[in-house]
């Protein structure tokens, strides 16, 4: 596993090998999947129209986490 800092957050890369010059598997840990589990915690005993603006001040991009 290796994290770099990017824009949103730390993104992850996970490289297997195999011991050949080809990665045996490759998975890649977006920011945004992060950040959505702290959705749970962010919102918390609010109100609805809290939780709007707590999901939107983090800014997930869909994309990277729908799996």
């Amino acid at each position: 596993y290796h994290g770099i800092e990017a824009s949103k957050g730390e993104l992850g890369f996970f490289i297997y090998s195999d011991g050949s010059g080809v990665p045996y598997r490759l998975h890649v840990h977006g920011p945004s999947f992060n950040n959505l589990f702290a959705i749970a915690k962010m919102c918390k005993h609010h109100m609805l129209a809290d939780i709007v603006t707590n999901i939107g001040s983090i800014d997930i991009v869909l994309g990277e986490v729908d799996r």
